[in-house]
């Protein structure tokens, strides 16, 4: 297989899962080059369905045609000095006095979801777009946030990314689009990634054993 794929993603994925894909692409299917656009939701939507991408790593999409990649939980970020950075899971009402800080992007409506869960109001410290300053300033103490399980790779030794209560996901699925055929390139990517994570997991089982 050969030619070109242009990919989308948003920047948790990109930053978090996407390299170890491209990595691992890179020496499954050299002869394959992938394109990678970065992307809110909405964008990579669009992108995909315009024919601006070729695949895309949609969050949650509608059923149709797709590979799921990984079901994504959402944890809680906490500095290490934090009274909670030792417990095994974190309850969201145990963070209600903490200043929160949000990046406002596909994960919103999912951290509204948990408070709601919770019987808390959503009511966030401070909004940033970038991802990179909102890690940054759950270092400096600033406030606690929450990001998905494929933000650890993105975590600096100082904080902690712990399981959270209320739980809950997203389904990170690679697709091409719906109104047209797929490059012909997506599918073995697809496969080529599914057999990735697969191995990957299993890796980190036989190193959790």
């Amino acid at each position: 297989m050969t030619g070109t794929v242009r990919l989308a993603a948003t920047p948790t994925v990109c930053q978090g899962l996407v390299p170890g894909l491209l990595r691992h692409w890179s020496e499954d299917q050299p002869r394959v080059t992938v394109r990678v656009f970065e992307g809110d939701s909405a964008e990579i939507a669009a992108w995909l369905e315009n024919g601006t991408a070729d695949a895309a790593i949609l969050i949650d999409p509608p059923p149709g045609p797709g590979i799921q990649l990984a079901e994504d939980s959402y944890r809680a970020v906490l500095p290490l000095d934090h009274p909670l950075a030792g417990e095994p899971v974190v309850d969201i009402r145990d963070l209600e006095d903490d200043p929160f800080l949000i990046s406002p992007n596909g994960c919103e409506d999912r951290i509204r979801t948990i408070h709601r869960l919770a019987g808390l109001e959503f009511s966030p410290t401070h909004r940033v777009r970038d991802l990179a300053t909102l890690i940054s300033m759950v270092q400096a103490g600033i406030g606690v946030t929450v990001l998905s399980e494929a933000s650890r790779s993105l975590m600096p030794p100082d904080l902690a990314l712990l399981p959270l209560h209320p739980q809950t996901s997203r389904r990170l699925v690679l697709t091409g689009p719906r109104a047209r055929p797929w490059h012909p390139a997506v599918r073995t990517l697809a496969n080529s990634a599914l057999d990735h994570l697969a191995a990957a997991g299993a890796m980190s089982g036989a190193h959790a054993g």
